[in-house]
């Protein structure tokens, strides 16, 4: 029997007709006609002021803690939940991640939490829209300007996806995508900076070229360029944004499959909820997700744990997902608690992530439904007895 991976990148069948032509055309490195063509497009579907191309959601996410300043005693609210490339960018620039619990529904930022996180510290929020859904915008954006905070969308699981139907990534001041192998359109490692404030544009671009006025020269705009700030070499490679171009051209049809098969898991699992066996991700009204992932939560952690493995012994990958910064060793050293984390902690042993990505057949959905459908039963069965026996 095949096994079905978590996750397979997907392909349209263009990407190396693409890499070939930036071959072709002699320009590899950054800023190519690939990177220019994507950075438009993200323009014109997410609706920021400007869109830069970087190597990686971490370059993005590092590139925003420069522009917002970050330095030495300054802190950043984030996610306890969440990956841990938020908390690197403050954490690299001297300052301290704030780690603050998610909402029960979501999985999101809690924002009642915030105000009792924020303090005279604190330069930046950042937000984290976890498996593309949406966090609390409206009430998230009103705290940032009466707290006068800037405010940053981890979008990195986001794309495609909106808030009271603006895409994810223009409603903050910063925000940042991913177009690692996992997410839904990608180019192996690559990422995105989405720019919401048109002061932040020109050292953006400077950031992202090693700190000098290059794009300023090429425009015509000094007569030579030179070293004028700090940066670092962010931009990924023509040949990335090339692979990454064929999968944007295509964005829409792959979020679709995508959104099937979600749909598909979902219709599928409501008995089990109603049973108590599982509980299925929770979708705001006012939120657009993407079907960046599926997940179920267990009722405990033995539950998950031998969900995973009996799914694993029919050729089935499925994974738990983040522990929470906070209890991590780093977490620990260099950030602080903002208030209690016990659903970060609750959810971080009870969740698991079912295969999702656009390549998968009817058939793979279906063994999936079939082994979660007769997994849980087993897991319902021994919980009952577990009730009995108390």
């Amino acid at each position: 029997m095949n096994e079905i991976p978590f996750n397979r990148p997907f392909t349209t069948g263009r990407e190396l007709q693409y890499v070939r032509g930036a071959i072709e055309k002699g320009h590899l490195s950054g800023s190519g006609s690939f990177t220019e063509r994507c950075n438009r497009w993200l323009e014109q579907r997410v609706g920021s002021e400007q869109a830069l191309l970087t190597h990686s959601c971490t370059a993005a996410l590092e590139m925003s803690a420069l522009l917002l300043d970050i330095g030495p005693g300054d802190e950043v609210v984030m996610p306890s939940f969440a990956f841990v490339s938020a908390a690197n960018a403050v954490v690299l620039r001297g300052g301290t991640p704030v780690f603050v619990d998610v909402r029960t529904d979501t999985l999101n930022i809690d924002e009642s939490k915030l105000p009792a996180a924020i303090t005279p510290r604190t330069r930046a929020i950042l937000v984290v829209h976890y498996a593309g859904v949406a966090c609390a915008m409206s009430e998230l954006v009103a705290i940032a300007e009466e707290t006068a905070t800037p405010l940053v969308e981890d979008a990195a699981q986001g794309i495609l996806a909106t808030y009271d139907e603006r895409p994810l990534g223009s409603l903050g001041r910063l925000a940042t995508l991913s177009f690692h192998e996992t997410k839904n359109v990608h180019c192996g490692e690559g990422g995105a900076l989405l720019i919401n404030d048109r002061a932040l544009r020109e050292r953006a671009e400077i950031l992202l070229d090693k700190g000098t006025n290059r794009r300023r020269f090429f425009r015509g705009e000094v007569d030579k360029y030179t070293w004028v700030d700090i940066g670092s070499s962010y931009a990924p490679s023509e040949i990335n944004a090339a692979f990454l171009w064929a999968q944007l051209e295509d964005a829409g049809a792959i979020t679709a499959r995508r959104l099937t098969i979600w749909q598909t898991y979902h219709e599928a699992f409501a008995d089990l909820e109603q049973r108590g066996v599982i509980r299925r991700p929770i979708v705001p009204d006012r939120c657009s997700h993407n079907a960046h992932l599926y997940y179920l939560l267990l009722p405990d952690l033995d539950s998950r744990s031998r969900l995973i493995h009996e799914l694993k012994e029919v050729g089935i990958h499925a994974v738990f997902h983040y522990i929470p910064l906070h209890a991590s060793d780093a977490g620990r050293r260099f950030g602080r608690q903002g208030g209690d984390l016990t659903v970060s902690e609750d959810a971080s042993t009870r969740l698991v992530r079912l295969p999702l990505w656009a390549g998968m057949t009817d058939e793979d959905v279906e063994r999936v439904v079939d082994a979660v459908g007769s997994a849980c039963a087993r897991i319902a069965g021994t919980l009952s007895a577990r009730v009995r026996s108390t």
